[in-house]
């Protein structure tokens, strides 16, 4: 059974940062690219950024490109989100998710588990 379990969310001003962490288990962490997603009230689920089973190919959506980093950590089943320069348009519930192949995905549906979500409010 896989569980992933978000971390680090909160209420910070325009301009700061937030680092999110998600910490899986019940699966060979190593093996499979992970990603964020974030949803807002009253929009549909989109795609934050994707990074390859060994961290070497990450992707990112065009509205947090140069802003937003993701990493893991292998050894401590973790993945990250580094988050700067936030903007009150990246208030949402962010969502870690899991796919079943090693490689980069940047679909809802390219995951197979999903995290329950952690909350980033961003006020102006």
């Amino acid at each position: 059974q896989v569980q992933l379990v978000e971390s680090g969310g909160g209420l910070v001003q325009a301009g700061g940062s937030l680092r999110l962490s998600c910490a899986a288990s019940g699966r060979t962490f190593s093996e499979y690219a992970m990603g964020w997603f974030r949803q807002a009230p009253g929009k549909e689920r989109m795609f934050v950024a994707t990074i390859s089973w060994n961290g070497g190919m990450t992707d990112y959506g065009d509205s947090v490109k140069g802003r937003f980093t993701i990493s893991r950590d292998n050894a401590k089943n973790a993945v990250y989100l580094q988050m700067n320069s936030l903007k009150p348009e990246d208030t949402a519930v962010y969502y870690c998710a899991m796919r079943r192949f090693g490689g980069l995905g940047i679909r809802s549906i390219d995951y197979a588990y999903w995290g329950q979500g952690t909350q980033v409010t961003v006020s102006s």
